[in-house]
């Protein structure tokens, strides 16, 4: 469904998919951390574990803005139409 000029279905989707490439970082920065702890690289290990909170945080944004495109779809607030 178009809203305001916006597809919100390919909107949803694309924001599904960077959630997705987001989840496969944190993956992969979580292996490097457990293999940079293990190696005794603790700063190191400490700044993967930072990166992992914050990767959590975007993935926590991400699904709110998801959940915020099929609010503003369905309810359609802030659309302005001008006659041009």
């Amino acid at each position: 469904m178009c809203t305001n000029g916006v597809n919100a279905g390919q909107l949803k989707s694309t924001i599904e998919q960077i959630d997705e490439a987001v989840a496969l970082t944190r993956r992969w920065t979580h292996r490097s951390f457990h293999l940079a702890d293990d190696g005794g690289q603790k700063r190191t290990a400490e700044k993967l574990h930072q990166a992992q909170s914050l990767l959590d945080d975007v993935r926590a944004l991400l699904g709110e803005a998801a959940e915020i495109v099929e609010y503003e779809t369905e309810s359609g607030t802030d659309v302005t139409v001008s006659l041009v």
